[in-house]
């Protein structure tokens, strides 16, 4: 063997050596591990989003708490005679994953960064602002059909002999389809105070 046959000697020597027999146990030892640390961090990020599904990180900041969550308080989706409410991320968040993960993106970008800086961080600014926060969302639910309201309310289940006959009308799917209608059309104060300068005009 030449000099440029031989292997090198010193720290790096180890790598031109037989494997030992045991050395195969790295195999599923290394899978075990992955798979654990899969499931930890799998489990951690549902934790965390989950945790900021709550009513209670919600209403954290004092934009929310003192502004639209005291509107909140007392209506039908708080307080009613079943004791079933509907909370901050039952409406405003997505329970499809994808688009639950869609809506965390976007309130990382924009929701959040607008917080640091203070935009809506006084009821002057709040309500300043108020028609054209509720515009988005109207806008958005509109555009999917009203799918967080159609979580708890459809159509299709309703009981409409139970209703007034104004209601009833409205609910019925032959109307739906032939309006275009969806929840948010009639609904948009059902929790919230509207803006000064939009009134709830119903469907006829």
């Amino acid at each position: 063997m030449t000099n440029d046959e031989r292997p090198p000697t010193g720290r790096w020597s180890a790598l031109w050596r037989q494997p030992q027999r045991w050395w195969m146990l790295g195999i599923p030892v290394g899978a075990v591990l992955a798979f654990v640390t899969g499931i930890l961090f799998w489990g951690g990020f549902h934790w965390a989003v989950e945790l900021s599904n709550t009513e209670t990180f919600c209403i954290s900041c004092h934009e929310m708490r003192d502004n639209v969550y005291k509107e909140y308080l007392g209506t039908i989706h708080d307080s009613n005679r079943t004791g079933v409410r509907a909370t901050c991320s039952d409406c405003h968040v997505p329970k499809i994953w994808a688009y639950k993960m869609a809506r965390k993106i976007q309130a990382t970008l924009n929701e959040l960064p607008k917080h640091v800086v203070g935009y809506i961080d006084t009821p002057e600014k709040f309500n300043a602002k108020r028609l054209e926060m509720a515009e988005k969302v109207w806008a958005s639910m509109k555009a999917t059909n009203s799918r967080e309201c159609r979580n708890c309310h459809e159509l299709a289940h309703m009981d409409l002999s139970k209703q007034d006959k104004s209601a009833a009308k409205k609910h019925t799917l032959k109307r739906q389809e032939e309006k275009g209608e969806t929840c948010i059309d009639c609904h948009k104060g059902i929790a919230h105070t509207l803006p000064e300068t939009t009134a709830e005009t119903p469907a006829d």
